[in-house]
């Protein structure tokens, strides 16, 4: 299973100052590989993210998950695949602050439609797995930067995901950590066969990714194509 952008086409503003982010973007991403989309701020990343992972709707063009075209579903269906079949990594972390390491996963699980109680023990494995096995009663304030990372990564992977989008994983921690959960993010995304899109500014990421996909977004605002014939 691939994700494939075609004709892709975002635009923000309105009327006379309406500019295109993404102009007839086409780009693949494989199964089984670690993307890392890289460009200055400004060249569309995180808005690259967003419609892959059906965060945003595009003006127009398809965005397939495997047979899927996440941009034709309506907003209950789009939210249904974000639950179960898309993980996300975000720069932050987005740890909820009251809960454990592993009441992070079984909060994901539970919005997912599963039953917690019975995922427990796949949390702890799934935290192990990232090497976080002696921390799973801990809240994200008794816990590293590195740490949260890892938790977060965790749980983006914890359902198995078709697709995990990844924003600067490493902005908020040093050298070696970046360098640890670059690696982790390859060999788990290797491990589980997952589409691994990363938006990175580390060179440390683009080093560990299979391949690099340099952002092709709007670097400076131009006018936008006419998108009103296909909403």
């Amino acid at each position: 299973m691939s994700l494939a952008l075609s004709n892709v086409t975002v635009t923000r503003g309105r009327n006379e100052t309406r500019t295109a982010v993404f102009a007839d973007l086409d780009a693949e991403f494989p199964a089984g590989k670690v993307t890392a989309l890289v460009g200055p701020s400004g060249s569309g990343k995180s808005t690259l993210l967003a419609v892959a992972g059906a965060l945003l709707r595009p003006d127009r063009g398809t965005v397939r998950l495997g047979d899927v075209d996440l941009a034709a579903l309506n907003d209950a269906e789009r939210a249904r695949m974000r639950r179960t079949r898309i993980g996300y990594m975000f720069q932050s972390g987005n740890l909820l602050t009251a809960l454990t390491a592993t009441e992070q996963l079984l909060a994901a699980a539970y919005i997912a439609g599963h039953r917690p109680r019975r995922e427990r023990r796949r949390a702890a494995d799934a935290l192990a797995a990232v090497g976080l096995g002696h921390r799973l009663g801990h809240r994200p304030d008794q816990l590293s930067g590195g740490e949260r990372q890892r938790v977060a990564l965790a749980r983006a992977l914890f359902l198995d995901p078709d697709l995990l989008l990844i924003d600067e994983p490493t902005a908020a921690v040093d050298r070696t950590l970046a360098a640890d959960l670059a690696d982790l993010i390859s060999e788990r995304t290797h491990a589980t066969g997952c589409v691994t899109v990363v938006a990175t500014h580390d060179p440390v990421v683009t080093a560990a990714a299979d391949t690099e996909l340099v952002c092709p977004g709007a670097l400076s605002p131009r006018p936008a194509a006419d998108t009103s014939a296909t909403g």
